[in-house]
């Protein structure tokens, strides 16, 4: 599998389970319509419909695209702070962040906790009609 080049930073998250610091990323306060895919290999992870302003300082989203990220029981630090899984892009496994349940901020009542350097964004093209 042919991967994107990724810079320092983002390999340091992507491949090395990494943190970016809260509200650095570009897309913590950032709502547009489209889709969020992996940085390292352009798979499709998150709808805009799904993200949510958790507060956290990192995007929030409380649902995945069908298939797209793998849930992995967590170890270290994230284990203590009460993530349930941490995630990866289920087709290269590119390190995404981490995974809540049971905070009751949505109500599917779960939160994918994803660090903004692990994705791209890919707005929503507008209608071929559209004037």
């Amino acid at each position: 599998m042919k991967f994107n080049k990724l810079t320092k930073e983002e390999e340091q998250v992507i491949v090395n389970k990494g943190t970016e610091w809260p509200f650095s990323g570009e897309y913590g306060n950032f709502f547009k319509d489209g889709t969020y895919v992996c940085r390292r290999c352009n798979a499709p992870l998150y709808r805009s419909k799904d993200k949510f302003d958790a507060h956290c300082g990192w995007p929030a989203f409380d649902d995945e695209i069908p298939g797209a990220v793998k849930h992995i029981p967590p170890d270290g630090i994230h284990k203590i702070l009460g993530a349930s899984d941490e995630l990866e892009c289920a087709r290269c496994g590119a390190h995404l962040g981490h995974f809540y349940k049971g905070e009751g901020l949505t109500p599917k009542n779960v939160r994918h906790c994803v660090n903004s350097l692990s994705m791209k964004f890919i707005p929503k093209e507008k209608d071929k009609n559209e004037k």
